[in-house]
């Protein structure tokens, strides 16, 4: 993180402004807009999962057993009921 004087960047109305909550010490200033993705969303790895648990939603509810869908997608009898039975 590059440290920049408040009294370069900022005009001299709001660094006095500035200087009534934090004289002398120093500041963070976030950035606008959020830098990082959310987890999954740059490789897609978010986008397949929920395609895959939309397709064990569609199967299950076409008749498909949990034993069957687990043998399926390789994931355990419990992980494909938290799937079928999330709200």
């Amino acid at each position: 993180m590059k440290y920049v004087n408040a009294d370069q960047v900022f005009p001299e109305p709001l660094l006095k402004e500035i200087q009534k909550y934090v004289n002398g010490g120093m500041v963070y200033i976030p950035t606008a807009a959020p830098l990082r993705k959310k987890w999954g969303e740059k490789s897609g790895s978010r986008r397949y999962l929920n395609e895959r648990n939309a397709d064990i939603r569609l199967r299950f509810s076409s008749g498909e057993s949990i034993d069957r869908l687990s043998e399926r997608f390789g994931l355990s009898d419990h992980s494909i009921k938290k799937i079928v039975y999330r709200k």
